[in-house]
């Protein structure tokens, strides 16, 4: 795998032309000021923008509808998704709020059967009572969605890798089998990010990042995305970011701006981090079993290998004494490992997904599909890998 490769992005702009990953991610969006000549993109803290006269103006009308700091981020994140469009959005939910409101009563959803629990709660709490219906499946087999697909089927929703127990979805496959039915495929990219797949390359019509995770990379802002390589769907889904409203504010796309110009270099060492804390945890006599798509025997490995540009710092285990009791202790007493929801931050998390991220799924759901009350979830940070080695090795005992 070689993490530097990438398909040639859409023209337009320094980080549009055919360069590697590393390059487009520090130019994406990222034109000098005109008026300035300054490097870094203004913060455009403003809420109108005058006129020239009754609807003569120079591109920018209202901040809902318009921002040019915005204009800058959703540029960039087209680029490093090699799509042709970018929408941000106040956050990861909303933006999967945008998918859904494309859709209409009676029609049908196939999603995963592990995925966010926020995303799950809006499936269930918000749009099921709209009509809408959510087939919940395995998705390690294409041939699962097959089975499900029907005249009322508008949409595929994908994790991959999944959260919190990292399954693994073929892309490729997937769009396969809803090819020409008039189904669109969105994939939510988060855990993996635009440095280790890029989903509308390999077939998906949507793609959606919890940009405050891994794209923002700081842990200080909240925001989310959609990219697209359709003029038609940019439409439909742009007239539901202005007529919905939840758009970020110029700040945050300013700092995801920044953010992205480092990703490769993140991703670098939480890819390197992971694999060693991966493979510590697997050999320590204390673990049952870890979760993490690099090992050759993890059933998804075949397919994140072609996939992926590598494996990724999430990760999630359990203990031989699985006891709640126990898994609770170990989420207590790390110290480098911090004890908090959210991921892809250059520091270290530890989760438990149980009473934390996916507490809105309920248990049945969760320890049917194998997310039991004792799973504990890492979000490997860029910290010294051997200081977070022993910061667990403490934590377990």
């Amino acid at each position: 795998m070689n993490k530097n490769d990438s398909n040639s992005p859409p023209a337009g702009g320094a980080g549009g032309a055919a360069y590697k990953l590393a390059t487009k991610l520090i130019h994406a969006g990222a034109e000098p000021d005109p008026s300035t000549g300054a490097i870094m993109v203004p913060i455009y803290q403003t809420s109108t923008y005058v006129q020239e006269a009754p609807g003569k103006n120079k591109g920018f009308e209202y901040a809902r509808s318009q921002n040019p700091t915005r204009k800058a981020l959703e540029e960039a994140l087209a680029i490093i998704e090699n799509g042709k469009f970018g929408l941000a959005f106040s956050s990861g939910v909303a933006a999967t709020d945008a998918v859904i409101k494309l859709l209409n009563p009676g029609d049908e959803v196939i999603c995963g059967n592990d995925m966010y629990g926020g995303t799950y709660r809006l499936f269930t709490k918000v749009f099921e009572r709209f009509g809408i219906k959510f087939h919940y499946i395995d998705m390690h087999d294409a041939d699962n969605v097959k089975k499900y697909v029907n005249a009322n089927t508008k949409l595929v929703w994908l994790e991959t890798p999944t959260n919190p127990l990292m399954n693994i979805a073929d892309i490729a496959a997937i769009a396969e089998v809803v090819k020409g039915k008039g189904i669109l495929v969105c994939v939510d990219n988060t855990f993996a990010s635009p440095y280790l797949q890029n989903p509308l390359d390999l077939g998906a019509d949507i793609v959606m990042h919890s940009v405050t995770k891994y794209l923002g990379g700081h842990s200080d802002l909240i925001q989310g995305c959609l990219v697209m390589n359709d003029v038609q769907l940019r439409e439909k889904l742009y007239f539901l970011q202005k007529s919905c409203g939840a758009v970020p504010g110029p700040m945050d796309c300013f700092l995801v701006l920044r953010g992205i110009k480092t990703l490769h270099v993140r991703m670098q060492r939480h890819c390197e981090n992971g694999a060693k804390i991966a493979h510590w945890l697997r050999a320590h006599p204390k673990v049952a079993r870890v979760y993490w798509p690099g090992f050759e025997d993890h059933p998804g490995h075949a397919i994140a290998k072609k996939q992926m540009r590598d494996f990724g710092g999430m990760l999630s285990f359990t203990l031989k004494d699985d006891s709640v009791a126990n898994a609770m202790r170990v989420l207590s007493s790390t110290h480098l490992f911090s004890l908090a929801e959210s991921l892809g931050g250059v520091e270290s998390l530890i989760n438990h997904p149980a009473s934390m991220t996916h507490a809105s799924i309920p248990k049945e759901e969760r320890i049917k599909n194998g997310l039991t009350d004792s799973l504990i979830r890492l979000s490997v940070g860029i910290e010294d890998a051997d200081d977070l080695i022993g910061d667990l090795e403490r934590a377990i005992g």
